[in-house]
């Protein structure tokens, strides 16, 4: 079965992902959470995506060359950009929380990125308070056990901004699956995401919010693993010719 790479979301870091990769590790099934650029170990880097998806792609490479990616917010745009760069190396993408776009999304998060741009000191402050609020317990720690780096925040709006995703979904031909709270407003154009990916799958999750599928990391393991075993399975019958 391949591996996994997690992506992050704005913001924090690969720590976020921390009690899910140690459920996974327990399980046996191997797995890593990124530092994208200008985050956590990689704080005052400018943020692209050429750079994030080359990020990816060396995770990828360090777990053997190929992998389930698997991002949730920003790293889910990360993640389809990266299964559009890189598809030889993305066994199959989930995608979660990361299915809005269009000018009023772009223009709530331009507005809030900048308001947290002007003063970073105070806006990861509130941050971290809201996140251990929202996600209270190990989860919310995790969240900010790398730091938070709301000052690369602009910049990440602009680069999601600037990348197709439904054109990236299109050119992937792999395996992928969009996974969404349903109380998550980031879920406002699943549909038009789903339609153009050539092998896609919608998973709701109920009465979820935009994070609040963090909240439960063992059914969040259980998810992972079982679509990291239909990668596998499927990848089998190709190489013995079946398909």
């Amino acid at each position: 079965m391949p591996p996994i790479v997690l992506v992050h979301g704005i913001r924090v870091s690969g720590t976020m992902w921390d009690p899910v990769v140690s459920r996974l590790t327990l399980l046996g099934r191997p797995a890593t959470a990124v530092d994208l650029p200008g985050h956590g170990s990689r704080r005052g880097e400018p943020f692209s995506m050429e750079g994030a998806t080359t990020a990816v792609a060396a995770a990828i490479d360090a777990l053997g060359g190929r992998a389930l990616v698997a991002g949730l917010s920003l790293g889910g745009y990360v993640g389809i950009a990266t299964a559009e760069r890189f598809p030889g190396r993305v066994a199959g993408l989930v995608a979660m929380g990361c299915t809005a776009r269009g000018p009023s999304a772009l223009g709530a998060y331009r507005f809030a990125a900048s308001l947290a741009a002007r003063n970073p000191s105070l806006a990861n402050r509130i941050s971290a308070y809201g996140l251990r609020r929202l996600l209270p317990g190990p989860v919310g720690e995790a969240f900010v056990a790398g730091g938070l780096s709301c000052e690369v925040m602009p910049q990440v709006v602009e680069a999601v901004a600037g990348h197709d995703q439904l054109a990236a979904l299109a050119a992937y031909p792999g395996r992928v699956w969009l996974v969404n709270g349903t109380r998550d407003p980031f879920r406002a154009n699943e549909r038009d995401f789903l339609r153009v990916c050539r092998n896609g799958r919608l998973i709701l999750i109920p009465r979820r919010g935009h994070l609040g599928v963090m909240a439960a990391p063992g059914p969040l393991v259980r998810l992972l693993g079982d679509l990291c075993d239909q990668v596998g399975a499927a990848g089998a019958v190709r190489s013995d010719g079946a398909m």
